[in-house]
């Protein structure tokens, strides 16, 4: 072998050793985490909680989240916070998956339509929904309607109802009974049943079973969810959602409202309290601002301005209770028809109408008397305390000149009448003009006799 080729080989071997400790060694890369944003319906179903599902699901596409968790314990709620609700879910771009959990929890009437409108439908052993049946809800309670109605509400119902349900590959027909039959399901009825996809007695089993899951979205792709390393990011309702939620509770916006009345009522008829006109004006607003996103009923408006009135009224004229009873009975009928949803019904309790209503009624009644009692008292301050008090004449007031002196309430005044009164006539105060009484004799004038 010559010299060069042998001087090459260790050349080459030793360019090699370099060359592999010259590049540093690459670590395995870590696997992507996918990131689950939670959102929570718990209690009923509201307008302010629709808005937070909505801007849930806008989060969840800005940050480019694999998934839209929604966990569910609901009785329901109003219908048209429902359809908003299921129209975010179904323009999602970001797939959603609705679960009824903790176990014992229940996604009844308008959750029901919710559950089945999501990507995919999962359940906590324990849980049950349907119960979908559209009500008229009055004081809390259901009541019968037109059979014509009925229908008509049913018919459009199931219609809204397949609309989605039947895109999602779910039982059509099991779900209808929920709504015309007033069916309910356990977890594993409705599993059977395939109205949803899942029984998962956790999040994270849910999250597990999902993983490496093809699904079929609203619009007809499909997307295969990539869960290996979840991080789940729970999303709360703000400050300002919780605290809106809670007023626009029928009850609670129906118990603004009165109390707006009354605290106006009060600083009107009393001014000068301030307390009541300021609380009142702020419990009105509020009210205000929850009938403007609760679906209100004219009708029920019009019969507690008709209540307001006859409690007025009341006060006014001596009607042995008539108007004041026919004023209860128009605030209450008006508090229980003010919230209208026909689908899933949700209005003002019987509970709250009555609690309200005899309260209001007294008060007002009270107030009002008050101020026309005030009305008919004789002023007790100043000159005009004098009218209709008696005095006697101390300087005789003569025809001449009409104008003589009197002693009324220890003081002596100036005095003026249509006649001659002499000293020590007794006389009564017809009007005060100034420091001057204007006086007519208290006993008729006996003829003076020689």
């Amino acid at each position: 072998m010559p010299a060069t080729m042998t001087l090459r080989i260790p050349i080459a071997l030793a360019a090699i050793v370099l060359a592999m400790v010259a590049v540093p060694a690459v670590a395995p890369a870590a696997p992507a985490s996918a990131e689950v944003l939670e959102l929570q319906i718990d209690g009923q179903i509201e307008p302010v909680l629709a808005e937070y599902i909505q801007q849930g699901i806008e989060t969840a596409q800005k940050s480019h989240a694999s998934l839209v968790l929604i966990t569910m314990n609901t009785p329901g709620g109003l219908d048209s916070a429902m359809r908003e609700i299921i129209q975010a879910i179904l323009r999602s771009p970001v797939p959603v998956v609705a679960y009824v959990t903790p176990t014992g929890s229940r996604a009844a009437s308008a959750g029901f339509f919710i559950l089945l409108s999501a990507d995919v439908a999962a359940m906590s052993p324990g849980t049950d929904t349907g119960a979908a049946s559209p009500l008229l809800v009055f004081g809390g309670s259901p009541v019968q309607i037109d059979e014509t109605l009925r229908h008509k509400i049913v018919n459009e119902a199931t219609a809204y109802l397949r609309s989605y349900t039947s895109k999602r590959g779910r039982n059509v027909d099991l779900a209808e009974k929920a709504v015309t039959e007033a069916k309910a399901y356990s977890e594993k009825e409705a599993l059977d049943g395939k109205l949803i996809d899942l029984v998962a007695a956790s999040p994270e089993e849910l999250l597990a079973k999902l993983n490496g899951r093809t699904i079929t979205r609203f619009d007809g792709s499909t997307v295969t969810l990539a869960l290996e390393h979840p991080v789940v990011v729970s999303l709360d309702m703000s400050a300002r959602q919780r605290f809106l939620s809670r007023i626009v509770q029928p009850d609670v916006m129906f118990i603004l409202l009165i109390i707006g009345v009354l605290g106006l009522y009060a600083e009107f008829t009393h001014p000068g309290l301030f307390a009541p006109g300021v609380i009142g004006a702020i419990a009105l607003v509020l009210a205000l601002y929850a009938m403007h996103l609760l679906p209100v009923n004219l009708a029920g408006v019009v019969l507690i301005l008709v209540a307001l009135g006859l409690f007025i009224l009341e006060a006014k004229f001596p009607t042995h209770g008539v108007l004041g009873v026919g004023g209860a009975v128009a605030m209450v009928l008006g508090a229980l028809m003010l919230v209208r949803s026909p689908l899933t019904g949700m209005g003002v309790s019987l509970s709250a109408a009555l609690g309200v209503t005899l309260p209001c009624a007294i008060i007002i009644i009270l107030l009002m008397r008050l101020v026309l009692r005030s009305m008919s008292w004789k002023q007790s301050t100043g000159s005009e305390q004098l009218i209709g008090e008696f005095g006697e004449v101390t300087e005789p007031i003569e025809s001449s000149n009409g104008r003589g002196m009197v002693h009324v309430h220890g003081e002596l005044w100036q005095a003026v009448a249509n006649g001659s009164i002499p000293r020590g006539a007794r006389v009564r105060v017809k009007k005060v003009d100034g420091l001057i009484l204007h006086v007519e004799p208290a006993e008729p004038q006996r003829p003076a006799t020689s």
